[in-house]
């Protein structure tokens, strides 16, 4: 809900200069997660090891989105807030040359997702309110390449690091880079004049995009039993049995993600690739997922979202169908071509087309009633998801292999197409 007057849609657009801040942040940030799971298999931790890490991260994440949308609302101060979680994740980050242990790891992992879930809501707000209205799927575009930049920057660093330096030690850059981000939070950021309530990034097509894209929970207010049972209880009616359906096939989907995801990187290191290449791996999917982003509007438009949807988790169940056969019978080299030429299709142009597909549908679903609730048992929903994929991947994967976990998060994707092929075709402007 607005404060005051919006800008001028009159004005010139251009992009904020505090866009610029966050470019260190999100060069800090991106590699992390590669890089918790390579120091945990370091400490000679097992794959089990590395999912219950993930889990922890993951576990966090749902009360960290809570909190700090509160947080948000309460204190309309977003300098603060961005500064302070810059420069918080930054002393998190050097904290990791202090540990050896794996418990230690997992609790520095998930005061990691406590303190990257702080920014999101306030940057969202940000561009919103130092941007006219009229420019803010411009400015939303211009920011999300910001922060695409600063995350492929990051693992091109990882990607090179490990070849001239101890694994542990790119921390320190990182940390760096991350305070480099606080002050210049503090210098290039204003408070603005008028300010928006959370709710308005649900209520706007690009900001609800891009909070999720960020952290796929977004908190209204907290759903409770009631909320659950009235978005469910839908099913049982065809007119009201569409948005319960289409939560079904998210679930899933991060699901198959929380899976996948979490023993890529410990099933790489077992086949024999080095930190390098496996940081690689995560930079073509990167770059490969920014690039797609660009087509992924106009290749919709020309489709319905259910076709769309369908498409995007078409591709991707094959990708990781065939990495998962690859990992049955490949190892070093051409397993890692394999994973080289399949994760960035999976995790690029399948993912960016699935995405806003879905989140389309999602968006179009929620509707001016009870939007809090539903998209508070939305985003319950996706970290459960990814939660207990994560655990499922490490118990998978340690007592079953690497190709029966693969095999396991193409099924989910399976299902979740199933489930998507039920929702009632629809145009997608």
């Amino acid at each position: 809900m607005e404060r005051e007057m919006k800008p001028s849609d009159g004005d010139k657009a251009k992009s904020p200069s505090w866009f610029y801040a966050m470019l260190p942040a999100a060069i800090a940030t991106g590699p992390v997660g590669t890089l918790i799971q390579l120091y945990v298999l370091e400490l000679h931790g097992s794959v089990l090891d590395v999912g219950l890490v993930t889990s922890v991260f993951n576990a966090v994440s749902i009360p960290a989105a809570i909190i700090w949308g509160y947080v948000t609302d309460r204190f309309h101060n977003r300098k603060a807030i961005v500064a302070a979680s810059s420069l918080a994740i930054s002393g998190n980050l050097i904290l990791l040359l202090l540990l050896n242990t794996i418990s230690g790891v997992a609790i520095l992992y998930g005061l990691f997702s406590l303190l990257t879930a702080a920014s999101a809501t306030p940057l969202n707000l940000l561009v919103m309110e130092t941007s006219p209205k009229s420019h803010w799927a411009t400015a939303f575009a211009r920011f999300s390449m910001v922060s695409s930049i600063g995350n492929t920057i990051g693992f091109l660093i990882g990607s090179v690091w490990p070849t001239l330096f101890p694994l542990q030690l790119l921390v320190v850059p990182l940390s760096l880079l991350s305070a480099a981000s606080a002050i210049l939070s503090v210098i290039l950021i204003r408070e603005p004049s008028f300010v928006f309530e959370g709710e308005i990034i649900a209520m706007q097509k690009r900001s609800f995009y891009q909070r999720l894209l960020v952290l796929p929970l977004v908190f209204l207010r907290v759903p409770g039993a009631t909320d659950f049972r009235a978005v469910f209880k839908g099913l049982r009616y065809q007119l009201t049995g569409q948005l319960p359906i289409l939560y079904f096939s998210i679930f899933a989907f991060y699901f198959s993600s929380g899976v996948f995801n979490t023993s890529l990187t410990p099933s790489l290191k077992v086949a024999g690739s080095t930190e390098g290449e496996i940081f690689l791996v995560s930079l073509l999917g990167v770059a490969v997922q920014t690039a797609s982003f660009y087509f992924a509007g106009p290749y919709i438009e020309r489709r319905t979202l259910r076709v769309a949807a369908l498409g995007g988790l078409a591709l991707r169940a094959v990708c990781y169908g065939l990495i998962g056969l690859g990992a049955a019978f490949l190892t070093g080299t051409p397993y890692l071509a394999t994973t080289l030429g399949l994760y960035p299709l999976a995790s690029g142009l399948a993912f960016a087309t699935y995405y806003t597909a879905s989140n389309t549908m999602v968006f179009n679903m929620l509707g001016a009633k009870r939007q809090g609730s539903r998209l508070g048992v939305y985003s319950a929903l996706v970290g459960v998801a990814v939660t207990v994929g994560s655990l499922v991947s490490g118990f998978t994967s340690f007592y079953l292999g690497f190709a029966v976990t693969f095999v396991v998060s193409a099924l989910a994707l399976v299902l979740a197409a199933a489930l998507t092929s039920l929702i009632s075709d629809k145009p997608s402007g």
